[in-house]
């Protein structure tokens, strides 16, 4: 090691990377603090990592590994247990035949090299990373089953010498919750931490703990997609429901009726809103989890996903000082997040902006924002009332679910409100029959309606591993195809440890708008059906969400398959 250490002065002092005086001040930090010298030569020297890297790598005659910028299949990742990874700070990176390459923050560590040596029966070959390179990688390719598995198995040693017991699933300051993978709780508390910290690694926006005849069968929604994450043993089934209760405030011994509760956590510096539904089924109670992380930045009306054109024709609207704009989709189609993008946009000084929803996800400066409480008799429309009363400018309604909210929020809009709210329809000229349909005079809508913006998500393509492809033609045939839309180049993604071998990474919008002219006004009073009022947008410009989410896949960013599964 002494001689490793002069060779590395040299080597830095002959490069001009740092002088001699320099070398000398880190030495006497090193031996009075005990850091390792190569933390002191960067966070007190100032040496940038890179050069040190290179310096060890020459002196050594060990290859640099650059783990940012490479892919390391799942197989080759199984070659070591997290366990082992952690302990030796260590990741296999490339296998062929029975010679292992691994990445090490200390390659001199004979010890580390003969353990995995021993464990994989493989020739080991070593090169040379970061600690937080390797922190990192380990972080992106190792997810926390061994940890849940470990909890498990402690869990079934408990149960051969005791009960699980209250203990286990003990009440604690609700406001204080804080996760992270290495815990000192108790068995079911870290199990359903594990749990919890796996999704949000995951991005998961739900999670779904499902009783079953013979097991208990845990899911997270990914991208929108329902996925396999862990069935911990059916007779943990009690316990883990019955924890989730307790962190969300539920009543513990009620298993007969439908819960509702929420809870706040902190993981590292971000702090995450859970809200929890209990649903007693014939095998048990069902829990699922909403995860919302509050620290994520509102996104900006142009990282919607919005085409050129609809964007352009979607400010415009927004210009407006008066009357009514709806967002319609499912459940999931991510209306929420489009209207605090638009409220965002809207924010100033100069105007009073009042929302009411259920509940308050992200909280915005010089923004009112009302939470719902039904209990208490604060529903959308009494908020509404009292909001109208405040003076607004522009107000947000979190969703339109019955005729007197619908009537309060047509009549803001007559009275010369901005009014911003969401709708559950297919389709943008669905919400004109759906607002009838609530007992609204069709005179009241075309009168107050400006636009009505159709959204769903669809999964985008992982740049790391699309391929091309070519469509067939039967495809192309079912499609319908517009004549000005060009699908001669089209991808589809290959699966790759990036996007855990689905071939998708994040997601994006595709929109259908409806701009309320003339003409669609006359068609409203004069009790046009929806089928007539689309053919006529259509006429008058307006895309469908196939039709734009084609141009999505016309642009390389999703697929033909992600397309036809948000809108047939």
């Amino acid at each position: 090691m002494k001689l490793f250490t002069e060779k590395m002065s040299r080597y830095l002092i002959k490069e001009n990377i740092i002088t001699a005086e320099q070398w000398e001040d880190a030495i006497n930090i090193h031996r009075q603090t005990g850091e390792k010298l190569q933390d002191v030569l960067i966070k007190n020297i100032q040496i940038n990592e890179g050069d040190l890297l290179r310096a060890q790598s020459k002196i050594l005659g060990i290859p640099r590994a650059h783990l940012d910028a490479s892919l390391v299949d799942q197989s080759i990742i199984d070659a070591i247990p997290l366990s082992m990874a952690k302990k030796y700070r260590v990741v296999p990176i490339a296998k062929i035949d029975d010679e292992l390459t691994v990445a090490m923050a200390n390659p001199l560590n004979v010890y580390a090299i003969d353990a995995i040596q021993y464990y994989t029966k493989c020739k080991i070959l070593v090169s040379l990373a970061s600690e937080n390179e390797i922190e990192q990688a380990i972080d992106k390719y190792y997810s926390l089953q061994d940890s849940m598995d470990q909890v498990v198995a402690g869990i079934h040693q408990q149960e051969s010498t005791r009960e699980i017991s209250e203990e286990d699933i003990e009440e604690e300051d609700i406001s204080e919750i804080s996760i992270s993978e290495d815990s000192d709780e108790s068995s079911v508390i870290k199990l359903v931490n594990l749990i919890l910290l796996q999704s949000i690694k995951d991005q998961a926006s739900d999670i779904h703990f499902e009783p079953d005849e013979k097991e208990f069968r845990i899911r997270n929604r990914v991208d929108g997609i329902l996925r396999e994450m862990f069935s911990p043993p059916k007779n943990l089934q009690a316990n883990i429901i019955s924890r989730i209760k307790i962190m969300a405030d539920m009543d513990v011994s009620e298993r007969r009726i439908p819960q509702d509760g929420r809870f706040s956590l902190k993981h590292g510096k971000k702090e995450i809103d859970i809200r929890a539904s209990i649903l007693p089924t014939v095998e048990g109670e069902k829990a699922v989890l909403r995860i919302l992380d509050k620290s994520n930045t509102i996104l900006q009306l142009e990282d919607m996903g919005f085409v050129k054109k609809d964007l352009e024709n979607w400010l415009d609207v927004l210009n407006k000082t008066e009357g009514i704009i709806l967002i319609t989709g499912p459940t999931g189609s991510g209306k929420t997040t489009t209207l605090y993008a638009v409220l965002n946009r809207l924010n100033s000084k100069e105007k009073n902006i009042v929302t009411v929803e259920n509940p308050v996800e992200y909280k915005l400066d010089l923004i009112n924002q009302v939470n719902v409480n039904t209990k208490a008799g604060l529903t959308f429309a009494n908020g509404l009332r009292s909001i109208l009363r405040q003076d607004p400018d522009i107000i947000m309604i979190g969703e339109i679910r019955d005729s007197e909210t619908a009537e309060i929020a047509i009549r803001s809009a007559l009275t010369g409100h901005l009014v911003l709210s969401t709708l559950h329809t297919n389709d943008a000229p669905s919400a004109i029959a759906r607002l009838i349909d609530m007992g609204l005079e069709p005179f009241l809508v075309e009168s107050s309606l400006i636009s009505v913006l159709a959204q769903r998500l669809v999964r985008k393509l992982c740049p790391k591993c699309a391929a091309e492809i070519k469509l067939d033609d039967k495809v192309i045939a079912r499609l319908n195809v517009p004549d000005w839309l060009d699908l001669d180049k089209v991808y589809r993604g290959g699966g790759c440890a990036a996007c855990n071998y689905s071939g998708y990474h994040r997601r994006t919008a595709i929109h259908e708008m409806l701009i309320i002219d003339e003409e669609i006004r006359k068609l409203i009073i004069s009790g046009a059906s929806t089928d007539e009022i689309r053919t006529v947008a259509k006429k008058n410009g307006m895309q469908t969400l196939k039709e734009n989410g084609l141009i999505k896949v016309s642009q390389q960013l999703t697929t033909v398959e992600e397309v036809l599964r948000v809108t047939f």
